[in-house]
């Protein structure tokens, strides 16, 4: 099979696709559900090819199957730590033994809160502060001022540490209450610019898709 055999193949389905996507604006329909599982199965297979062939096995080739004669049974151990958490996981599925996935459970969580809490100080906070201090004698005061204090904000805005009166209504401070309704500003703000952004950035899309179809319907029409 030749490679314009492949791009016509490729073509086809693609306009196929596009069409069974589209006829979601007529009704929910078989065709449309098509479309979507076969994106998705294609996503998930692409998802796992890429974690197998770039995370997985040079992992394993740098811990256990290692070559090299230096390598130490620690570093093989270690390697094979991943795969028996993983294997935990799996364990979720099974009603019985539910509780022995709870332990890679805990290690995924605790180490992803570990690491964005980590990432969030060291490569946000800091850096804000920093650049805000560094920032007063300058034109950009004001814009260091407002991203750090937009920061700290909705970071407050998002903690619901407070006390409770006697009937379980939390009660929380006049000055903790501003905060978190400048908070709710900012993230209203936020969620605002990603959806428009969303949405045009979906509208060129729409237009480049459209556009390639088009001109591959014509190239058939016209060959």
């Amino acid at each position: 099979m030749t490679v314009e055999n492949l791009d016509l193949i490729a073509g086809w389905a693609g306009l196929v696709l596009t069409l069974m996507v589209f006829s979601y604006l007529l009704a929910d329909n078989f065709l449309y559900r098509i479309a979507v599982h076969v994106l998705i199965g294609t996503a998930a297979a692409y998802v796992a090819i890429a974690a197998v062939e770039d995370v997985l096995m040079p992992w394993l080739r740098a811990t256990v199957f290692s070559n090299d004669a230096d390598t130490s049974s620690g570093v093989r151990a270690l390697g094979v730590l991943p795969i028996f958490l993983g294997a935990l996981l799996l364990l979720k599925s099974s009603s019985r033994l539910a509780r022995l996935g709870n332990l890679g459970t805990v290690f995924m969580i605790g180490i992803g809160t570990g690491v964005a809490l980590v990432g969030a100080v060291i490569g946000t906070i800091l850096p804000l502060a920093r650049d805000a201090s560094n920032s007063f004698d300058h034109e950009s005061a004001l814009n260091g001022a407002i991203l750090l204090g937009g920061t700290l904000c909705t970071l407050v805005y998002f903690q619901y540490l407070s006390r409770r009166r006697s009937d379980g209504e939390p009660v929380n401070r006049p000055h903790i209450r501003t905060l978190r309704f400048v908070g709710q500003g900012f993230v209203t703000l936020t969620l605002g610019a990603l959806y428009a952004s969303a949405i045009l950035t979906s509208l060129s899309i729409f237009s480049s898709v459209i556009h390639e179809q088009l001109r591959f319907i014509l190239n058939q029409l016209g060959g």
